[in-house]
C-alpha cells in the first residue's frame, strides 16, 4: 500500500503552492495525498488578491474524516491564517500518531501576508511544540524570533531561536541569501548543512510548499528526518530548475520534473 499523506493547508487557485502544489509533489513522489483545505485564495502569478479562510469546526472535521477512517503516516501544515485555526491545527497534530512537517507560512512568494498578526503567538507556543520537523524562510524566522540573518553563519543563530519553541528538528531555508542555495537543518546537537546550486530562474512559486510537503513524503516512505530533507531538497532543486513562466509574474516550480527522469 502506498505511503499515505496528509496537507493541512490553504488553496491556491493558481495551482503553484498551498493544496495544489502538495498534491502535485505527493504524486510525483510516489505517495497518496489528502488534504484538509485551511483557507481559499484568489491567487495568481501576480499575487493574492483575495484570502477567506475555513471556520475551524470545517477544518476538523475534515482532519478527523480522514485520519479516524483512511490513517496517516504523516501529516504537513502550511497557510493556517488565524489563531483560531492554529489551534485548533496543533491539537489535531498534538492526538495524531505520524510526523509533522510545519510550515509556518506567514508571508507569500509576493510579500502578501497569509498568516494573521495575532497568530504568531500560537504558531509559537502550540504549533512549533507539536512539530517534527518546522521549515521556515528567512522572513518567517525573523517573523517568529526576531533573528534577521544576513550570512550564512547566522543560519546557525536562527535554528536555535526556533527550536527555542519546541520542535525535534529545525531546517532554516536560506534561499534568501546570495551565493549557493544553503539550508541548516539542525536538532540543536546534530547539524546537517544542506547546498545545491542556486538557478537562474525567477519562477519559484511553491518552492516552500513543495519542499514541506516533499520532506513529509519521504518520512511517511520510513525515512529519517535527515535523509527525507536531502532526498526533498534534491527533489526541489530539480523542480526550481524546471520552473516554468505563468501568467504575468511569478511562475511556478515544476512538481512533475521527476516523473520524466529516464531512472524512474
Amino acid at each position: 500500500m502506498k505511503p499515505l499523506v496528509l496537507t493541512v493547508a490553504g488553496s491556491d487557485s493558481g495551482g503553484g503552492a498551498g493544496i495544489q502544489a502538495d498534491l502535485k509533489t505527493m504524486l510525483a513522489l510516489g505517495v497518496h495525498g489528502m488534504s484538509v483545505v485551511t483557507a481559499v485564495t484568489a491567487q495568481n502569478s501576480l499575487g493574492v488578491q483575495g484570502a477567506w479562510e475555513l471556520p475551524a469546526e470545517a477544518v476538523r472535521a475534515q482532519y478527523r474524516s480522514v485520519v479516524d477512517d483512511i490513517g496517516v503516516q504523516a501529516v504537513k501544515t502550511g497557510m493556517l491564517a488565524s489563531a483560531e485555526l492554529v489551534e485548533t491545527v496543533a491539537e489535531l497534530l498534538a492526538g495524531t500518531d505520524a510526523p509533522a512537517v510545519v510550515d509556518p507560512v506567514g508571508i507569500s512568494k509576493h510579500g502578501d501576508s497569509l498568516l494573521a498578526d495575532s497568530a504568531l503567538d500560537a504558531v509559537r507556543t502550540k504549533l512549533l511544540p507539536v512539530a517534527t520537523v518546522a521549515t521556515p524562510n528567512l522572513d518567517e524566522v525573523a517573523q517568529l524570533t526576531g533573528v534577521r540573518v544576513e550570512t550564512e553563519e547566522q543560519l546557525r543563530e536562527a535554528a536555535a531561536a526556533v527550536l527555542a519553541y519546541g520542535p525535534r528538528w529545525v531546517l532554516v531555508k536560506g534561499g534568501h541569501l546570495s551565493g549557493d542555495a544553503v539550508d541548516l537543518l539542525s536538532d540543536g546537537t546534530e547539524e546537517h548543512w544542506l547546498r545545491a546550486p542556486r538557478y537562474d530562474n525567477r519562477h519559484t512559486h511553491g518552492t516552500g510548499c513543495t519542499l514541506a510537503s516533499a520532506i513529509a513524503s519521504e518520512l511517511a516512505k520510513g525515512r529519517s528526518v535527515p535523509e527525507a530533507v536531502a532526498a526533498a531538497k534534491e527533489y526541489v532543486t530539480g523542480a526550481i530548475a524546471a520552473g516554468f513562466a505563468l501568467g504575468g509574474g511569478i511562475g511556478p516550480v515544476d512538481h512533475g520534473w521527476a516523473l520524466r527522469r529516464e531512472d524512474l
